[in-house]
């Protein structure tokens, strides 16, 4: 098992703006973007709020909330809203990272006219969803992802300016920079909210990019290298990069390392130069990744 470390890149994704709350002139537009921004992390079954404790953003407040089961994300978010003393201060402006089903599309064959379409024919379940997308210019893709109408409608609500983004949006940027340290494949592998993006980079594109749900180490084992398989990378000479939230972090290096020869756990205090925000507890690294590059 290997630790390793490297530097950071984020490019964020669409805005969106509640009914009848925009600026009335160009000084109160200028007045709005110097305000903080408030970013909220949508999960599938969690809900957190951050937000910088200083303009230079050297750190940040990071407040998770429980989120109550049997009411949807949205009638939580209400809740949070009433409860958390964060959202107390007035915010108009957010930054909002939703986890959600991604379907990948090349810049050059993407039409945002289509991609409603596009994205219902090829994953299922996410009718009554509004359908957004964050252009990845560094990988000539972009990232078409859903947000539920009544999530939407409650952020858009309280935040005159509101943007929204995928959760993985950083992390791709980030380690797409980072992967181009040493000569030899990669492949990442980023554990959060039980579950695995597998993905690996050639060129300047996505070779591969899919997720998987699981927070099993035999089942984490099976993914990675079913993938690993896939694309005949070499199991003495190619890197597998692993990442985030690991369940059961020594069986599982372990495990893959009986295939594979290089193993590595990218460790989030090496990574960014023992910043102040890797000694938050339980913060996601793609909240990490966010923070850093802003």
């Amino acid at each position: 098992m290997q630790e390793t470390g490297n530097k950071t890149f984020i490019q964020t994704g669409s805005k969106a703006a509640g009914a009848g709350m925009a600026p009335a002139n160009a000084d109160a537009v200028l007045s709005l973007k110097k305000k903080p921004r408030l970013t909220i992390r949508i999960g599938r079954h969690t809900l957190s709020f951050s937000a910088p404790q200083a303009p230079n953003g050297n750190n940040i407040v990071f407040k998770p909330y429980t989120v109550k089961s049997g009411i949807s994300m949205a009638a939580n978010l209400r809740e949070a809203f009433k409860e958390t003393d964060l959202l107390s201060g007035g915010w108009q402006r957010a930054m909002v990272l939703i986890d959600s089903p991604v379907l990948m599309i090349p810049v050059d064959e993407f039409k945002d006219a289509q991609k409603e379409l596009l994205y219902h024919h090829s994953i299922l379940g996410r009718e009554g969803e509004t359908v957004m997308s964050v252009v990845l210019p560094s990988l000539n893709a972009v990232a078409v992802y859903s947000v539920n109408k009544d999530l939407k409608l409650v952020i858009d609500d309280h935040f005159a300016d509101a943007r929204f983004t995928h959760v993985c949006a950083p992390v791709w940027n980030h380690l797409y920079r980072r992967s181009f340290t040493g000569v030899r494949q990669k492949l990442y592998a980023y554990f959060h909210d039980k579950k695995i993006d597998v993905f690996s980079f050639q060129q300047n594109r996505f070779r591969f990019t899919n997720s998987f749900d699981t927070s099993l180490v035999p089942d984490a084992v099976y993914f990675i290298l079913n993938v690993w398989k896939q694309l005949a990378f070499d199991n003495r000479r190619d890197e597998l990069h692993l990442v985030g939230e690991l369940p059961e972090r020594e069986e599982l290096t372990k495990e893959l390392g009986s295939f594979i020869q290089n193993v590595y756990v990218i460790n989030p205090k090496a990574e960014f130069n023992r910043a102040p925000i890797t000694e938050i507890k339980n913060l996601p690294y793609d909240l990490m990744t966010y923070f850093m590059k802003i």
